[in-house]
Formats: structure tokens, C-alpha cells, sequence
């Protein structure tokens, strides 16, 4: 990372998400990670495999970062993507373990990427289309603020696939599982 010191603590709080997720992923049955509680929301499968496709895209968008003077990335049909790849019929803890592994990646990733690059200020980008916590279009921003955002969403979508509302419950319930 050069010989610019760095406190950018996206990576360990990627590894740390990871490592706290997984063991409880391994706990759901497969049945319950299969359950739709609506034709219109994702079952827990699907909420993993858009993270996967999360990790693929960002993953394209981090390594090229260095090279570019702007931080302008293509979108995602995510809806689209989860569809067209059935999370649902996969191999639940096959897809669990591609998950964990390219996260774990990932994180590598972003360490590997120099403090200098991560900080350099961008006032091209089209973050404010892509990004979970978007920013305004007009401002500057960094990929560091990229790859933390990537975090958080992240964690988003593991706080509603282990959101204490009850969908666990009603899964197993209406499963009898």
C-alpha cells in the first residue's frame, strides 16, 4: 500500500461480516432458505445470490478503479441477474461457500488496492446511480467511499436475511421445518 499509512477499515469489516454470517447461513435449512414469503420478495437464496452478483460487479469495478480517472462503472439488472441464475434451485451450501470465499477476496482486494488510490478524489463518477448509499452527483467522492459503501450494503442485506421479524419463524413454520 505505498508509504501512505491507512485506517481504511472496509476490509476488516467485510472479513468480520463474513465470518459472523457464514456459521449462521450453515444453520438455515435449505428448505428455509428456498421459502418466498411473497411472489415479489426474494427468499433468502435469492438475497445471497444478489450478493454474489454485488461481489462479481463490484469485484470488475475495484480492480479497474487504479487505472481509470473517473469512478463511472455499468450498472446491473439485479432483478434480472438473480432470475436468470435461479439462487433458489442452487446448491445452498455451495452457494454459501461462493459467497463467503469471494467476499473473503474481496477484502484482499481492497487491501491490495494502494491507501493513494483508494483516496484519490473523483469528481467524474455515476456513484449516485450505483452506489447503496448514493452520493450526489455533483460531489467529489473516493473509492474508498465505494468500497465502504459496497460494506454496508453488505450488511444491509445480511441484517434482513437475520432480521428478527419473524421471516426465519414463518418459514419454518409454514415448513414445518
Amino acid at each position: 500500500m505505498g508509504d501512505v499509512p491507512s485506517t481504511f477499515g472496509a476490509p476488516d469489516r467485510l472479513r468480520a461480516a463474513v465470518q459472523n454470517a457464514e456459521p449462521a447461513l450453515r444453520a438455515i435449512p435449505p428448505a428455509v432458505a428456498i421459502y418466498q414469503a411473497a411472489p415479489d420478495v426474494w427468499s433468502i437464496a435469492e438475497l445471497l445470490g444478489h450478493l454474489v452478483d454485488s461481489a462479481s460487479n463490484n469485484h470488475q469495478r475495484f480492480v479497474r478503479a487504479p487505472w481509470q480517472y473517473d469512478l463511472v462503472f455499468p450498472g446491473y439488472a439485479q432483478r434480472d441477474w438473480v432470475a436468470a441464475q435461479r439462487y433458489a434451485q442452487a446448491d445452498w451450501p455451495d452457494l454459501i461457500t461462493l459467497w463467503a470465499s469471494f467476499n473473503r477476496h474481496l477484502a484482499h482486494v481492497m487491501e491490495a488496492t494502494p491507501a493513494e488510490v483508494r483516496a484519490r478524489v473523483h469528481t467524474q463518477h455515476n456513484l449516485q446511480a450505483i452506489a447503496f448509499r448514493a452520493p450526489a452527483a455533483a460531489s467529489d467522492v473516493t473509492l474508498a467511499y465505494f468500497m465502504t459503501d459496497y460494506v454496508a450494503h453488505l450488511e444491509h442485506h445480511l441484517q434482513q436475511i437475520f432480521a428478527v421479524d419473524g421471516r426465519l419463524a414463518a418459514a419454518r413454520v409454514a415448513l414445518a421445518v
